[in-house]
């Protein structure tokens, strides 16, 4: 039985693209507290079901997906630019296909703007008009306004007439920030990407026996089952180790590990494969806010995504992406890096930061395990014994060295050069990846 919370999302989902929703129509019609009615609201939120907009209100938005998810919609503009607006307020779960700045004479600019586009100008009212009539939204730069007509048009049109105080170029770049952040986004595999639905998953009841665990483990081949209650509430995870030596008409809840290590959707398919590796364990139950169990993913899972996705083209640049563009590998015997630090590595005072240079140093140890056929490996700790300043556009040589290596484990001690100079000296453990 789903619970109100569910409930209540089932609700918004199935509302129409556009309707503005709020916490007291939402506990009026569902029947609950208007507490339980905003925490859902703000669960929609973050599932990006709706979208809330202040002097508006919360409307209803189309759920993107994951091949879409660098459009914005127009209600997100209004957030991400701190607008205000005028009119077309029905049009804001709309979706913008590009932007249009428009710098230009009116004729040029309407070649360019077209439906499902947003135009971004300043007080020029005709262009406001045209820009609406061919099917776009306008945004107005530099806090000025627009005539009544245009308002009125907008409603009638259903397409937003949007007014913010920064100018077009800080309106652009802030536009452009939220689209690359998107891209990355887009990048970043989730559970919700791979796992192994609960239509697929076997699993076993609480109150079975152990009988139940060897019948399902011979039919699947698997050794580790979810443990779950008659509603598929989570209470535990049974493996073959724990029902060696144990009575066949013994209940799973007396032998099963209680409180089991769980994921949820929105968790990060590297985030699971570190936990998954530091707890030592080879399925990984999914469970929803409630605890009940949507699926399971696998060691294998992970690691066959996570190889996937250091294959697949990425659009948005992370740091360690701008770390690694900036790796040169030098020697064939004994691996060097060379790294040049750029500007967007420094910190306050022109200095490489210590968050790039702990990120160069991870990169390199795995890159220097990949290069010993020894597979993917997750940073586990790091000590810096002394790092001195490096000025952007320096050239640092990085030497890594393997002190110790076991089945599991990883120590390596680096040494970092700027001109033949030590800048830097690090030791740090890294945990590899089973396959």
């Amino acid at each position: 039985m789903s619970t109100k919370h569910e409930r209540i999302l089932q609700y918004i989902e199935s509302l129409p693209v556009g309707d503005k929703i709020s916490v007291r129509q939402i506990a009026k019609e569902m029947q609950v507290s208007e507490g339980t009615a905003y925490r859902a609201i703000k669960e929609a939120e973050n599932r990006r079901l709706v979208s809330s907009i202040e002097r508006v209100g919360t409307i209803r938005i189309e759920k993107k997906k994951k091949e879409n998810i660098e459009r914005l919609t127009f209600a997100e503009i209004v957030n991400i630019i701190d607008g205000q607006v005028l009119g077309g307020k029905t049009g804001l779960h709309k979706t913008l296909t590009k932007f249009v700045i428009g710098a230009m004479q009116l004729e040029d600019m309407m070649r360019y703007t077209d439906a499902g586009s947003l135009l971004i100008v300043g007080n020029r009212i005709k262009a406001h008009e045209n820009a609406l009539r061919a099917g776009a939204a306008v945004l107005i730069t530099g806090g000025f306004d627009t005539t009544e007509e245009n308002k009125l048009l907008a409603d009638s049109l259903d397409l937003p007439i949007i007014s913010t105080s920064y100018d077009t170029f800080t309106v652009a770049t802030m536009i452009n920030r939220a689209i690359y952040d998107q891209l990355i986004k887009k990048d970043i595999l989730f559970i919700e990407d791979i796992f192994v639905p609960m239509t697929d998953t076997s699993v076993l009841r609480n109150d079975e026996t152990i009988h139940h665990f060897q019948k399902l483990n011979e039919r699947t081949t698997h050794g580790a089952f979810p443990v779950v209650t008659a509603n598929n509430k989570l209470v535990g995870m049974i493996t073959v180790k724990d029902v060696i030596g144990r009575e066949e008409n013994e209940l799973i809840e007396k032998v099963m590990t209680k409180n089991p290590i769980a994921g949820s959707m929105k968790m990060s398919v590297a985030s699971a494969g570190h936990r998954m590796i530091w707890e030592g364990i080879d399925l990984l139950p999914i469970v929803d806010d409630d605890n009940i169990l949507q699926g399971v993913i696998s060691r294998q899972d992970v690691l066959k995504a996570l190889q996937l996705a250091q294959r697949q083209p990425q659009h948005g640049e992370t740091i360690d992406d701008l770390v690694k563009n900036e790796m040169k590998v030098l020697g064939d015997e004994e691996l060097i890096v060379e790294f040049k630090v750029t500007p967007q590595m420094t910190n306050q005072y022109g200095a490489i930061s210590y968050g790039a240079f702990t990120t160069l140093l991870a990169e390199v140890g795995s890159f220097a395990l990949k290069r010993r056929k020894r597979g993917d490996a997750v940073a586990e700790n790091m000590t810096i014994y002394f790092i001195k300043p490096v000025q952007m556009e320096s050239t640092l040589t990085v030497k890594p060295r393997i002190l110790d290596m076991s089945r599991k484990f990883v120590k390596m001690d680096f040494e970092v050069f700027n001109q033949q100079m030590l800048v830097g000296k690090a030791m740090m453990m890294f945990q590899l990846l089973e396959r």
